[in-house]
């Protein structure tokens, strides 16, 4: 039990690098490990469950008596940046529509499972993290084939039910599972479960992301600037989910632990969740947008965590 804490803390503290050297792995033996794409869907079902284990429905209700963050939050996630991505795919990448559908697909998913990690290391209300993963988790099958089916509807055909049930056996039933078993045990079998399966969840993201990667080799092996242009266009848009969600929580006037909730709410995604829905719905060239992602969204949660910190202590 001590090994498994301790080996969670350490892949924590290097989730940017060990993100990197999974991307590098996938690349590099695509042909060999892109043979384990079949379990990519039930590893994330997994990674939902794990990453749900300190959720209940008395959290959501706390949150919903004071909702102007969660919904502040929702705006930006769902609204804002997607228009965003929608606007800058139109702007930079109109004669490649594959890239313009992952560019806006990676900023339609709902909020990581990670983001409660780099809210907890910057004192930031949990309570309030974990409300915007239950609730942007449980409806994820209705807003993410529905906004893709919006913002992309020109440049894709979107299988609206068939994402719909995906998400939902991926995504939503497996949280919902976990808030009911916390919630009929009151809470001991998410306290008892969370230490023990937290390292399991990232080593399934790590499977997750090495399998999704070798779908984009191809485009790494043979880059050209389109491709670079893609990698700062969801590198500016990453950025600017983390900004604008500091930027509502100051015009919110709310408080240090609520700011680090809302931007790494309104900053981290659930890239694998994009990435799985890219393979199965879509042509290779959309994943290499959500894919561009990984690069930067662990580096960035770090640096916006240090940023936090400094703030905070300076105000105190």
């Amino acid at each position: 039990m001590r090994f498994m804490d301790s080996f969670n803390r350490l892949m924590g503290k290097w989730m940017p690098l060990i993100v990197l050297i999974s991307l590098t792995v996938g690349i590099t033996f695509s042909d060999t490990i892109g043979r384990a794409k079949f379990l990519v869907p039930y590893l994330f079902a997994f990674m939902t469950f794990t990453g749900a284990l300190n959720s209940n429905f008395r959290q959501i209700a706390d949150v919903a008596r004071h909702p102007r963050p969660l919904i502040a939050t929702f705006l930006v996630v769902h609204l804002l940046v997607p228009l965003l991505a929608l606007g800058a795919g139109k702007c930079f990448l109109n004669g490649y529509p594959e890239f313009v559908t992952g560019t806006v697909l990676e900023y339609v998913v709902p909020s990581a499972v990670a983001s409660v990690m780099w809210c907890t290391l910057s004192g930031g209300n949990i309570a309030l993290t974990l409300s915007i993963l239950i609730v942007d988790t449980l409806t994820a099958p209705i807003t993410v084939p529905l906004s893709l089916s919006l913002l992309a509807g020109a440049h894709a055909r979107v299988d609206v039910l068939g994402m719909m049930l995906d998400l939902t056996w991926m995504v939503s039933l497996p949280a919902l599972l976990t808030m009911l078993l916390n919630q009929f045990s009151d809470n001991r079998i998410g306290k008892k479960l969370s230490p023990v399966m937290a390292p399991y969840g990232k080593l399934a993201l790590i499977i997750i992301i090495t399998v999704n990667s070798t779908l984009v080799a191809p485009f790494i092996r043979h880059m050209n600037i389109t491709q670079y242009k893609v990698i700062a266009i969801v590198f500016l848009l990453a950025v600017s989910g983390y900004i604008l969600g500091w930027l509502l929580a100051l015009a919110l006037r709310q408080d240090k632990n609520v700011t680090a909730s809302m931007v790494f709410g309104c900053g981290m995604r659930n890239i694998s969740a994009g990435a799985v829905i890219a393979a199965a719905y879509f042509p290779a060239g959309v994943m290499f947008p959500v894919m561009a992602g990984t690069l930067f969204q662990q580096a960035l949660a770090s640096l916006f965590t240090k940023l936090l910190t400094k703030k905070q202590n300076s105000a105190g």
